[in-house]
């Protein structure tokens, strides 16, 4: 850290993406300040309730993940979404998707064939939080803030200076930092700052939201429990999370516009309906949340040394829990850049890569959430539904197999998580391949520039992304010595490069037998042989719009380079 900072970046909210970002950081050796108005280990709103796969990837990478999986619901939980005409009735589909001890021991279910080291979990904001936030208070190059709120920041040309109001002493002091990343939620202030707008559609449902305790519903269910609970019936229909595995649920109820505008709904006839409980059945409110469904992205992700990130930059209906992990997505897409910033082996030019990949990909994925909800919005449940009649079965068939349909590619997203491509950013070298099409359910592995490096499991079966570095990785499928050139042009500038000898693995998906893969998974070059101009295409990957220009001497940790066989 240069004298005159208090950090290299300051990270405004303490939410899961400040957290994972400022982890990040500190993995690159690069010192943040977090700050956040809550206490620490004050648990938040029941809000998001899954972990992606990519996540759980770069949370390996962390340290984090296996305290992450061993959290949440019990072990033996299943993770299944069931289809039902309310919680308490019989199942008319169900989405298997295993409990962590289940899939542990091999059992099958819609997302258990993925190529990855990492499935995803079924986890609420609530527990997923203080693990995130005991981690960060533990690591040495980051602080916590708690009980802090931003007030305003004012960035030069050299740094990012921020005021902050301790709410315990009611104190005001500033902080100054290179960077200053927003994740500061959906009312963000760092995105007012920037003069960021949010477009798109401003109201596509509402949504009462209750937490609750209901200590006899898992005995009162006709099935077995699981995760996720989508009910249709003709008095109410809603979704409704386990949050403990035990007795708390989160019910989100959906609201016609008519009946938002009106008022006239009632909570808790509204609820029972969707659990399927007589009123005299006990239910404790934990918490109320009445919130709109929206699809809004803003229209740039930075002003100079100042950022935005999640929330702060994008709000849509939580399709396939990517609220939360979209926002995770674009911090890890930005703090490898920043650190390569500080670092040194990378000129700022290197940062516009971050709005030219995440602002595509972040559009995209809520037009993906908006084209879901409104399916979901106009299926209409047959009268008969609950009928013990010949009538009844067949709506209950056909509507648990149009549901399962409708609703099975959310909860198996393989091309969610795996399938988006950078397809137009300065700092990677395209050819002439065609990416796969971008879709939800299904996912084909490419090496084409741009898309997820493919996963595999090197010979001696670790994954591969156990031995991606900093930086930049060379995969090579051939010797790896005739890459000499292109890594001594790496080391000219101090471009991290390891290189990872993965000859012998079962890599079908690999045309090519050298491949540079950035840290964040995705490929930046492919090559039958060391590329004609070596220099070149470190300078592409380093951002280096002027190649003219003397390159900053790099400090220590530019210079890795690392074999693993």
């Amino acid at each position: 850290m240069t004298t005159g900072f208090d950090a290299d970046v300051l990270i405004i909210g303490g939410g899961p993406v400040g957290l994972v970002g400022a982890l990040d950081l500190d993995a690159h050796g690069v010192s943040a300040i977090v700050v956040e108005e809550r206490a620490f280990l004050a648990p938040p709103s029941v809000k998001a309730n899954h972990v992606s796969s990519r996540t759980m990837e770069r949370l390996r990478r962390l340290g984090v993940a296996d305290d992450v999986r061993a959290a949440g619901l019990p072990q033996d939980h299943p993770h299944d979404v069931a289809i039902r005409t309310s919680v308490t009735g019989g199942d008319l589909a169900r989405i298997v998707l295993p409990s962590p001890r289940g899939r542990a021991a091999g059992a099958e279910g819609a997302d258990t064939a993925w190529a990855t080291a990492e499935p995803p979990h079924r986890i609420n904001q609530t527990f997923l939080e203080p693990i995130l936030q005991r981690h960060a208070a533990a690591r040495p190059h980051l602080e916590l803030r708690m009980r802090t709120r931003f007030l305003r920041c004012e960035a030069d040309e050299d740094g990012v200076t921020a005021w902050l109001l301790d709410l315990e002493t009611g104190a005001e002091r500033s902080v100054r930092g290179r960077y200053l990343i927003g994740a500061d939620g959906g009312r963000s202030l760092v995105r007012k700052h920037i003069g960021a707008r949010l477009h798109g559609d401003p109201v596509l449902q509402h949504v009462q939201s209750t937490c609750v305790r209901v200590p006899a519903l898992r005995e009162l269910m006709a099935a077995a429990p699981a995760w996720g609970y989508y009910t249709y019936n003709p008095r109410r229909s809603g979704h409704v999370f386990s949050i403990d595995g035990m007795q708390t649920y989160l019910v989100h109820n959906h609201l016609s516009a008519a009946e938002a505008e009106a008022g006239t709904v009632e909570r808790m006839t509204s609820l029972r309906a969707i659990l399927g409980i007589a009123e005299d059945v006990p239910v404790e409110v934990v918490s109320e949340e009445d919130w709109i469904a929206r699809r809004l992205v803003v229209d740039r992700l930075r002003d100079g040394r100042v950022f935005i990130a999640g929330d702060a930059a994008h709000l849509w209906v939580p399709y396939a829990g990517y609220g939360m992990n979209a926002g995770i997505a674009d911090v890890l897409d930005l703090t490898w850049l920043l650190a390569a910033t500080v670092s040194g082996w990378a000129p700022d030019s290197i940062l516009d890569a971050y709005e030219a990949e995440r602002l595509p990909i972040t559009d995209q994925v809520s037009r993906f959430a908006m084209a879901h909800q409104q399916k979901v919005s106009s299926a209409l449940v047959p009268a008969e539904i609950e009928e013990e009649s010949p009538e009844g079965e067949r709506a209950r068939a056909a509507l648990g197999a149009t549901a399962y349909a409708l609703n099975v590619e959310q909860f198996a997203a393989e091309g969610l998580n795996f399938g988006y491509v950078y397809d137009a950013s300065p700092i990677i070298a395209y050819d002439s391949g065609t990416a796969p099409a971008y879709t939800m359910g299904s996912y084909t592995p490419s090496t084409v520039p741009g898309c997820r490096a493919p996963h595999l499991f090197l010979e001696d079966g670790s994954s591969l992304y156990d031995h991606l570095g900093p930086g930049y990785s060379l995969v090579c499928l051939a010797d790896p010595a005739a890459m000499a050139p292109l890594l001594d042009a790496a080391a000219a500038v101090g471009m991290p490069l390891a290189v990872i000898d993965a000859r012998g693995s079962a890599a079908a998906a690999y045309d090519h037998p050298y491949v540079v893969a950035r840290e964040d998974q995705h490929i930046a070059w492919r090559g039958d042989a060391v590329p004609l101009d070596p220099a070149g295409l470190i300078g592409v990957l380093t951002g280096r719009t002027d190649e003219a220009a003397e390159p900053e001497p790099p400090s220590a940790a530019g210079r890795h380079v690392a074999s693993v066989s």
